[in-house]
């Protein structure tokens, strides 16, 4: 069963219209080891998403947390989404220039994530394992020969009413720019987003909503290719879930829904996660990048 929220004239902005999941779809699964069985779910649109409560272990995320502040690649983001980063994200950008920077820095971000327990591995290797079963794979997304960026390590530090303003990560997978990228056929499906939280303080908590908005919303707003920033009041009366996010835990929900991130409560602390994005672009494939 499926809903789909309405208009309403009181508001600036006309609400968004679009897609919402019954209450059966509208969970975040919780977990207290690392079930990748349960991802499937995600991916194949039956929940809105999984949490998996501590799975990364508290001296690996202290370690890798460590190495990203310390690390000179790190760089920051622009008012867009402001914090730092290191890796790359293919948001408005040609395949080719994502692609180039993911080259440039490779080296710098298998040496960050560099630890015994790299939990970008841990999850990959679960997922493909389950995948198997069914005759599927995973693995990065490709552009002639050249492979997506495997991990993005961020941290937000936006101290507006969100850090990171509510948007979808579906949008940005139509862009023009990179029609030749493999990544656009998640379209016909979903894209998953993937975070793992390495620190965090008072707040933080991922702001869910229960939308999934469609075309005409986007394009009257004037964010069919890029889905950020959803203006407020266009979800207003839109059901909204917020979940709780502590270091160690790792979580993966459908990025076509409007999102966005709390900031900390005491702007000195910082939330930082690994990140990325995965997809089906076939019934047997999933492909990941950032």
């Amino acid at each position: 069963m499926t809903t789909f929220a309405t208009t309403d004239s009181t508001a600036s902005h006309r609400r968004l219209t679009g897609w919402s999941g019954d209450a059966d779809y509208f969970v975040f699964r919780e977990y207290d080891t690392f079930e990748p069985r349960s991802l499937l779910d995600v991916l194949h649109g039956r929940i809105a998403g999984v949490m998996f409560r501590g799975m990364v272990k508290p001296d690996t995320c202290a370690e890798l947390a460590e190495r990203f502040w310390a690390s000179p690649a790190r760089r920051t983001r622009g008012a867009e989404a402001p914090g730092y980063f290191l890796g790359a994200f293919h948001y408005h950008k040609t395949t080719a220039a994502y692609l180039d920077e993911t080259a440039e820095v490779a080296a710098a971000l298998d040496d960050v994530l560099a630890v015994p327990e790299d939990p970008l591995k841990i999850f990959y290797e679960g997922l493909d394992r389950v995948l198997a079963e069914d005759g599927a794979t995973v693995r990065p997304a490709r552009h002639e020969g050249r492979e997506a960026c495997r991990g993005l390590l961020r941290s937000w530090h936006g101290q507006g009413e969100y850090a990171l303003a509510p948007h979808d990560d579906l949008s940005q997978c139509t862009e023009p720019q990179q029609a030749d990228f493999e990544i656009q056929k998640v379209a016909g499906h979903q894209p998953a987003a993937l975070n793992i939280c390495l620190e965090n303080g008072d707040g933080g908590r991922l702001a869910y909503w229960n939308i999934r908005p469609d075309e005409t919303s986007k394009r009257a707003l004037g964010l069919h290719y890029t889905g950020s920033p959803y203006p407020l009041d266009t979800l207003d009366g839109i059901e909204l879930k917020w979940v709780d996010v502590h270091a160690g835990d790792v979580y993966v929900f459908n990025g076509a829904h409007v999102h966005a991130v709390e900031p900390n409560t005491d702007p000195q602390l910082r939330r930082t996660t690994l990140a990325g994005i995965l997809g089906f672009v076939d019934d047997s494939t999933v492909v990941s990048w950032t």
